[in-house]
């Protein structure tokens, strides 16, 4: 008899990897499709008995035949390997030439809903592109769409979400005054980190939407986004706090990293040093003349 506690338990483990999203409308045996060994052994014999000759004081059957088992098809070369630069794959290049024709931010977002270089989209159930005021010299770039990201298809609307808009309140900004966008916009499953190659297909669009809207300041929100940008080693807790460049495909923009509001929920005890950034971003504000209307 099936355990109902098993099953609900199963589910949450599913649930904890990222499988929480049904892509097909049958399920799919996915242990099927493992990798395959290099050989496989097969009895010689038609028929063998399955333990003929194994066993002390028993007689050894004929030696066994290894049969190469057929090689997996080659998958295309779109993506780099760890330690190839970010946008050197087809992908990448793919995705360059794309952005760089694209002439508006409309023109942008319509070239990365058609594009099909990152596998990313093929899990996500949107594309979130950008929120806020593309008016705005305040750009904030985060790392990737969560759950509730993915299902809105706008970047920080969910619990994460909600603290950022508590913390712009802080210091006198809302949506309105700032523009919102991600590195990648598509969900990652689980909510994992993106890899290299991913972050390598979707950069030359990034790079493009700040060419675009060309702010006067830049945020980045999380290691990723900072490390991207920045294109540092280091993590977000020795990149943060401090003004540094954006060198990107125009002129330098000072760029500030910042704690990711999701770390801060994890993290209480670290909203002292996001409250210093904040306070740095409003005296550059101040410094800059910006103003709103």
């Amino acid at each position: 008899m099936i355990d109902v506690c098993d099953i609900l338990d199963a589910l949450r483990w599913h649930a904890d990897i990222g499988c929480d999203e049904a892509i097909g409308d049958e399920p799919i045996d996915w242990a099927a499709f493992s990798a395959r060994p290099a050989a496989r052994t097969m009895p010689a014999g038609a028929g063998a008995a399955p333990n003929a000759g194994m066993g002390t004081g028993m007689a050894r059957g004929p030696a066994p035949t290894r049969v190469p088992a057929p090689a997996a098809p080659r998958p295309a070369a779109l993506f780099p390997s760890p330690d190839q630069p970010l946008g050197a794959s087809e992908a990448g290049i793919q995705a360059r030439a794309r952005a760089h024709e694209a002439q508006s931010l409309e023109a942008l977002e319509a070239a990365l809903r058609s594009f099909d270089g990152c596998p990313l989209k093929a899990t996500a159930m949107n594309t979130v592109f950008a929120d806020g005021n593309p008016e705005a010299p305040i750009m904030l770039i985060g790392e990737a769409p969560g759950e509730d990201e993915d299902r809105q298809g706008k970047p920080f609307v969910g619990v994460s979400g909600k603290l950022l808009d508590r913390m712009l309140a802080q210091i006198g900004l809302d949506r309105s005054k700032v523009y919102i966008t991600n590195i990648l916009p598509w969900r990652p499953p689980g909510n994992r980190s993106p890899t290299q190659a991913e972050i390598a297909a979707c950069l030359p669009f990034l790079e493009r939407h700040v060419g675009l809207v060309r702010p006067k300041l830049l945020v980045a929100l999380g290691g990723v986004s900072a490390k991207t940008l920045l294109n540092r080693a280091e993590g977000i807790t020795r990149l943060r706090g401090q003004w540094r460049s954006y060198e990107g495909t125009g002129a330098p923009v000072p760029l500030m990293p910042m704690l990711h509001p999701a770390y801060l929920l994890r993290n209480p005890i670290a909203k002292r040093e996001a409250w210093r950034d904040m306070l740095a971003l409003r005296q550059k504000i101040d410094e800059e003349g910006i103003k709103y209307s």
